[in-house]
C-alpha cells in the first residue's frame, strides 16, 4: 500500500495514471529525475529548456509544509532568472544587503553584502522554500503549455533500482500499484538520506557537529516589528540560546533561530510552550503565533564522486552542509545549473560522456569549499575548546573598535558562487591585465549594457563575448554552435572595471552556465576553437 507520510500544502502535481503503467514493458525515457525539490524541479527545467525530454518523479503531490530553506543568493537568483522565474523570487521575497552582529548584548558591528551598485539582483533574498518549489513548478507548467518535454509524476515512489552499463531501471510505486520505467541516465535529487545513494551502498564522508539547533518560523500578529536586517547574536544575555539569530521572510514571518546545544530532548525541545519559551526571553512582549519550527544538526559532508555509471546526484543527496551560510539549496542550483547544459550535449551526441565527469569534478570542488567555510563559521560560533573560545571572544571584542578583525568574526560567512580554478574545462587566460574576478572559471557577473544587463545578454549558450574587439557573429566549433555577444566599454564603468581591468579590450568564452571558460585581448580562430573542445572535453588543455 502507498504510505502518504508527508504534509502537502499545494497539490501542484497530483497523482495521475500514466501512460507507462498500461505498457508491457518499460518504456525507456532520456532523463528521469528522482526527487521534486528545488534541485530536482530546477534540473529538469533546465534540460527541458534544452529540448531534452525529462521525467521527473516524487514521491510527493507539490510544495511541503515548512519554510525550510529561505536565503537565496544573488547567483541563484541570475540562474532561476535564464529559467524564467527569477523575477518572481525577486518580487515575493525580502531583499537584504545589511546585517549586524552582536556580542552578549553590544553590536560588535555590521556589515553590506552588496557595496557596489550595478547588479540586477541583490545579494540575497528570503524567500521561503516553498514559494521557490512553487514558481519552478509554475514555470514548468508554462513551459509544458509550450510543447517542452519536461514530465512531473506525484506519488510515484521509486522503491528500486538495477544499474546496467547503457541505463538504468526503476520500479515505481503509485496508488494504483508498481510499474517499471527505464532511463539512459538517472539524476538523483531525493534529499540527504537519499535512497538512491543508499541502494548504491555508498555514503557520505565528512563530520557531525556536536550541537543542536531549534528553527521557530513565527508570524507576528500585534503591531511589533523589526528592520528588515539579519542579526546575528553570540552569548545573547536572555538565555534563550548559546547564539541566536533572527531574519525576516515574506507574509510578516521571522526566523528565528537557537543554538541549543548536543545533550537536549528533541521531542521535549519542540513542545509548543518550550519554543515559545525561548522566544518569549529573546523577543520579550510580542504576539506572535509559531508558523513551522524544527530542530537541526550542523553537517558538513560530501560524496566522494557525483557520478555514478549512469547515476548522477546533485543537491543534498551529494552533500550537505550546516544552513548558517545558506550553502545548502544555493549550492544545489549551481549543481543543476552545472549538470543541465552537460548532459544535454552528451545526449545529442555533442559531448563525449567524459563531460560528466567534469560535473563532478567541478562540483565536489564546489562542495569542498562550501564545507570548508561552513566548518570555519561551525567553528566560530561554536568552539569546542577553551583556546577557540578565548579566540573567537578576543576577535568580538576588537572588531568592534578594529576594522582588520571583522573579516575574522563568522556568523556564518554567506553564500558566494564558486569559482572553479585550475580544473580540467578551463581553457588559456590570456588577457594581460584582466580583473581576478572574471578570470577563467570564474562566473560571470552581472553589470548594466546597452539595453539591460549583461547575464541577460548571455542567456544559455556558449557565448563568445567581446569588449570592444572585433569577433564573427557566429562560430560552429565541432557542432557546437557559439554565437557572438558583442558590447563597448565606452559609457559602461561597471562593465570596464569587471571585464576590462587594465586591457583595452577583451575576448570571452562564456559557458551555458555562465562561467569563463578562456579569454583572451583580441580573437583567435584556432585558439577559441580549442577552447570550445576543453571546455566540451572534446580536447587537451594547451
Amino acid at each position: 500500500m502507498f504510505d502518504d507520510r508527508y504534509q502537502v500544502v499545494h497539490r501542484l502535481y497530483p497523482y495521475q495514471r500514466s501512460a507507462d503503467q498500461d505498457r508491457p514493458d518499460a518504456v525507456r525515457h532520456p532523463v528521469v529525475v528522482v526527487g521534486g525539490g528545488p534541485v530536482g524541479l530546477a534540473t529538469a527545467l533546465d534540460l527541458g529548456l534544452q529540448g531534452v525530454p525529462v521525467l521527473l518523479l516524487d514521491d510527493h503531490e507539490g510544495v511541503g509544509a515548512g519554510s525550510r530553506a529561505i536565503c537565496f543568493a544573488k547567483r541563484t537568483l541570475e540562474i532561476a532568472d535564464r529559467y524564467g522565474c527569477g523575477q518572481r523570487m525577486l518580487d515575493k521575497g525580502v531583499v537584504w544587503n545589511l546585517g549586524k552582529v552582536f556580542h552578549r548584548d553590544a553590536k560588535v558591528f555590521e556589515f553590506n553584502l552588496l557595496p557596489e551598485g550595478g547588479h540586477r539582483f541583490p545579494a540575497f533574498v528570503n524567500l521561503q522554500q516553498p514559494y521557490v518549489e512553487q514558481y519552478l513548478v509554475e514555470r514548468i507548467r508554462e513551459m509544458q503549455a509550450q510543447g517542452v518535454p519536461i514530465e512531473i509524476r506525484g506519488r510515484n515512489r521509486v522503491e528500486g533500482m538495477e544499474v546496467a552499463d547503457d541505463h538504468v531501471a526503476l520500479d515505481v510505486l503509485t496508488p494504483d500499484g508498481p510499474y517499471r520505467v527505464e532511463a539512459d541516465w538517472l539524476i538523483a535529487c531525493d534529499g540527504a538520506h537519499s535512497p538512491t545513494r543508499g541502494r548504491l551502498g555508498l555514503d557520505f564522508t565528512g563530520k557531525v557537529f556536536q550541537d543542536s539547533f531549534l528553527i521557530a518560523d513565527i508570524r507576528l500578529t500585534g503591531e511589533t516589528t523589526f528592520p528588515t536586517e539579519r542579526w546575528f547574536w553570540f552569548e545573547p544575555t536572555h538565555g534563550a540560546g548559546a547564539s541566536t539569530l533572527l531574519h525576516k521572510q515574506p507574509d510578516d514571518v521571522w526566523r528565528t533561530d537557537f543554538q541549543i546545544g548536543w545533550d537536549v530532548d528533541r521531542k521535549e525541545e519542540l513542545k509548543e510552550e518550550n519554543v515559545r519559551r525561548r522566544i518569549d526571553a529573546f523577543l520579550g512582549p510580542v504576539d506572535y503565533e509559531i508558523v513551522w519550527s524544527s530542530i537541526y544538526t550542523f553537517q558538513c559532508k560530501r560524496m566522494e564522486r557525483f557520478r555514478h555509471g549512469r547515476v548522477l546526484f546533485a543537491g543534498d543527496a551529494a552533500h550537505q552542509v550546516s544552513p548558517f551560510g545558506a550553502r545548502g539549496a544555493n549550492s544545489g542550483i549551481q549543481d543543476a545549473d552545472n549538470l543541465g547544459w552537460k548532459l544535454a550535449l552528451v545526449l545529442k551526441g555533442l559531448a563525449p560522456e567524459a563531460l560528466l565527469d567534469s560535473y563532478s569534478e567541478e562540483r565536489v570542488h564546489g562542495a569542498d569549499e562550501n564545507i570548508l567555510n561552513s566548518t570555519r563559521s561551525t567553528d566560530f560560533i561554536t568552539p569546542k575548546t577553551e583556546l577557540s573560545r578565548l579566540f573567537r571572544d578576543a576577535v568580538l571584542a576588537l572588531a568592534g573598535r578594529a576594522a582588520f578583525a571583522r573579516p575574522l568574526v563568522n556568523s556564518g560567512r554567506l553564500s558566494v558562487p564558486c569559482c572553479y580554478d585550475g580544473l580540467s574545462l578551463n581553457g588559456p587566460d590570456a588577457l594581460p591585465g584582466g580583473p581576478a574576478r572574471t578570470r577563467v572559471g570564474a562566473p560571470m557577473p552581472d553589470a548594466p549594457v546597452e539595453g539591460g544587463w549583461l547575464l541577460a545578454r548571455l542567456g544559455g549558450g556558449f557565448r563568445l563575448l567581446s569588449i570592444d574587439a572585433d569577433a564573427p557573429e557566429r562560430l560552429d566549433a565541432g557542432g557546437i554552435a557559439v554565437t557572438r555577444v558583442a558590447l563597448t566599454a565606452a559609457g559602461h564603468p561597471e562593465l570596464a572595471e569587471r571585464l576590462l581591468g587594465e586591457a583595452r579590450s577583451a575576448v570571452y568564452l562564456v559557458r551555458p552556465d555562465q562561467h569563463v571558460a578562456a579569454r583572451w585581448e583580441t580573437f583567435d580562430d584556432s585558439a577559441v576553437r580549442q577552447a570550445v573542445a576543453v571546455a566540451t572535453a572534446r580536447g587537451d588543455r594547451p
